[in-house]
C-alpha cells in the first residue's frame, strides 16, 4: 500500500495522478491553499478506494511555515514513497516585464518554494533511504523564449536543481522525478486558445507520471513526442531563433 503525499493536490494534474493513487487503495496526504478545493478532493478519493486521506492546508509561498506542514504530513504517513509536488502559476509574461515584484512572485510560486521544500522533503527521504519524488517542471524550461521566459527561466531553475538533487539522492535509494509537461488542457491554461494534437488532458499526463515514478524514470517529457519537438527548438540557431515570434 503506498504513502504518498501530494503538494498542489487541487491541481488537474495533481488530482488526475492522485485518483490512480486511491484506486490502488493508497494512503494519501493532500496540501494546498483552497480548504474547500481539498475537501472536494479528499471526498472524491475516498470514494475512489483511498484507505486514508489527510489535507494540510498551506500556502507554497510562505516559506516560514515549511517545516511545520512537511514534519506534519511524515508525521500522519510514517514512511512516504511517494511525493508529488505539482503547485505553480502561469504567469502574466507583460505584467512581469514591468514589475519586479510581480516577477519575483512568480520565481517564487514556480522555482524557489519548490527548492525549499525540496531541501527538507530531500533531507528526510535521504534518512529514510526509499521513495521517489516526482516534481512538475515544465518544457518551457528548455529554452527562454519572448512570450514566456520568466515562467520559463523558473522551470528552467527547476530542472538544473531536480538534476543535481538526483545526482545527491541517487546513492540513498531515491529517485527523483523531473516532468516536463507541453500543453495541457487544465483550468491554469483556461485564457490559452487550446486544440490540435499538441494538446493532452491531465488524466493522460496523470498516467505517464505514476508510469515515470514506478520505471524510476530521470526525466520524462508528456506527452513523449515534446522530447523530439524541444530539441529542435533547441538546436535553432540563435541568430534565427531571436527572430521567431514564439
Amino acid at each position: 500500500m503506498s504513502r504518498v503525499l501530494v503538494i498542489g493536490a487541487t491541481s488537474a494534474i495533481a488530482h488526475a495522478c492522485s485518483r490512480i493513487y486511491a484506486a490502488r487503495g493508497a494512503q494519501l496526504v493532500l496540501v494546498g491553499r483552497s480548504a474547500q478545493k481539498l475537501a472536494g478532493c479528499a471526498d472524491d478519493l475516498r470514494v475512489l478506494g483511498a484507505t486514508r486521506i489527510e489535507v494540510l492546508q498551506a500556502d507554497a509561498n510562505d516559506f516560514a511555515a515549511q517545516p511545520q506542514w512537511i514534519d506534519k504530513a511524515f508525521d500522519i504517513l510514517q514512511r512516504i514513497d511517494v511525493v508529488l509536488i505539482a503547485h505553480g502559476s502561469l504567469s502574466d509574461q507583460a505584467q512581469c516585464q514591468q514589475s519586479v515584484p510581480a516577477l519575483i512572485e512568480e520565481f517564487n510560486t514556480n522555482a524557489l518554494s519548490a527548492m525549499a521544500m525540496l531541501t527538507l522533503i530531500a533531507n528526510k527521504m535521504e534518512k529514510q533511504g526509499h521513495g521517489s519524488i516526482a516534481v512538475i517542471s515544465s518544457v518551457a524550461g528548455d529554452r527562454g523564449r519572448p512570450t514566456n521566459y520568466v515562467y520559463g527561466s523558473a522551470k528552467a531553475a527547476k530542472t538544473a536543481f531536480l538534476g543535481g538533487l538526483r545526482a545527491r539522492l541517487f546513492k540513498s535509494g531515491v529517485n527523483v522525478v523531473t516532468i516536463k509537461p507541453g500543453f495541457v488542457d487544465t483550468p491554469m491554461t483556461a485564457a490559452v486558445k487550446k486544440g490540435g494534437p499538441l494538446w493532452a488532458k491531465p488524466d493522460a499526463v496523470a498516467s505517464g507520471i505514476v508510469q515515470a515514478i514506478e520505471k524510476r524514470r530521470g526525466v520524462v517529457y508528456l506527452p513523449w513526442f515534446w522530447q523530439y519537438i524541444m530539441l529542435i527548438i533547441k538546436l535553432i540557431p540563435e541568430f534565427v531563433f531571436k527572430r521567431l515570434s514564439l
